[in-house]
C-alpha cells in the first residue's frame, strides 16, 4: 500500500526520501535519511526500526548492500519488510520480503532506489526510477517528479491519502520535512505545493539555525 524513493544527488551529496500511502501518516513510519550517511525507506508491515539500523550500519562504513544485508540478517520477520537504501557513494539495495502487500516490485540504479505494494502494476518503480533519471534541478524537485511519474504509471492500486519527502544536506537534521499525512486529494500535489512555497527558504531556516544574526527577515509580525 506504499510507494517510494530513496535518491542521492550525485553533485551535492545531499539525500532524500519520498513516499505516499492510502495509509494515513506514511511519512512519519518509513521515511529515514542522515547526513553523509544515506537514505532509508522502510515500508510493507512497517518496522521503524530498520531504518535507523541501516543508517547506523552505513555510517560504521557498510555500503548500501552490505547494510540491506545485515538488515536481513538482525531483521524480525523480515519476509513481511520492504527496505530501500542509499548510500554515500550513490549506491544502492532493496530487500523485498515474499510476504510483501499485493503486486510488489522494485527497481534501482546509480543513486536512486523504488520499491513499492499494493501497486496497480509491476512497472510503477520503474517509472518512478526513470522519471528521477530523467529529471534536472535540486533534488527535491526531482523526488517530485520521480512520486508524479510513478502516480501516472498507476501508482498503488487504489487511491493515495498521506504523502511525505525528507532532504538532508550538511547540517544533522533535515533541512525539509515535508508531510500531507491525510487528505481526499492528491496528498503528493500537496507535497508539491509545500515545497514549491518552502524551497526559496531553506537555506535560511539553515541560516536561522546556525547564526541567527545573519538570518534574513520574511516579513513576520516579531521576526526583524
Amino acid at each position: 500500500m506504499t510507494f517510494s524513493l530513496v535518491a542521492r544527488c550525485a553533485d551535492t551529496g545531499m539525500f532524500g526520501v519520498a513516499i505516499s500511502s492510502s495509509s494515513p501518516a506514511v511519512a512519519a513510519r518509513c521515511s529515514y535519511a542522515r547526513a553523509g550517511v544515506g537514505a532509508v525507506a522502510s515500508q510493507n508491515v512497517t518496522d521503524p526500526t530498520l531504518g535507523p539500523l541501516a543508517l547506523d550500519l552505513m555510517a560504521s562504513g557498510m555500503s548500501a548492500v552490505e547494510a540491506v544485508a545485515e538488515v536481513q540478517a538482525r531483521g524480525k520477520f523480515i519476509e513481511y519488510r520492504q527496505v530501500l537504501v542509499v548510500d554515500g557513494k550513490g549506491g544502492t539495495a532493496i530487500h523485498s520480503g515474499p510476504n510483501s502487500l499485493g503486486i510488489w516490485t522494485q527497481a534501482q540504479g546509480q543513486d536512486v532506489a523504488s520499491g513499492g505494494n499494493l501497486l496497480d502494476n509491476e512497472g510503477v518503480p520503474a517509472a518512478i526510477v526513470a522519471g528521477f533519471e530523467a529529471a534536472k534541478g535540486h533534488l527535491g524537485d526531482r523526488l517530485i517528479a520521480a512520486m508524479r511519474a510513478g502516480l501516472a504509471a498507476g501508482g498503488e492500486a487504489g487511491p493515495v491519502h498521506s504523502a511525505g519527502m525528507m532532504l538532508v544536506d550538511e547540517v544533522p537534521w533535515p533541512v525539509a520535512d515535508l508531510r500531507c499525512d491525510w487528505t481526499e486529494d492528491c496528498p503528493i500535489e500537496a507535497i508539491a505545493t509545500a515545497w514549491e512555497v518552502y524551497k526559496p527558504q531553506l537555506d535560511a531556516y539553515v541560516q536561522r539555525a546556525l547564526d541567527p544574526r545573519e538570518a534574513p527577515s520574511y516579513g513576520v509580525p516579531g521576526d526583524e
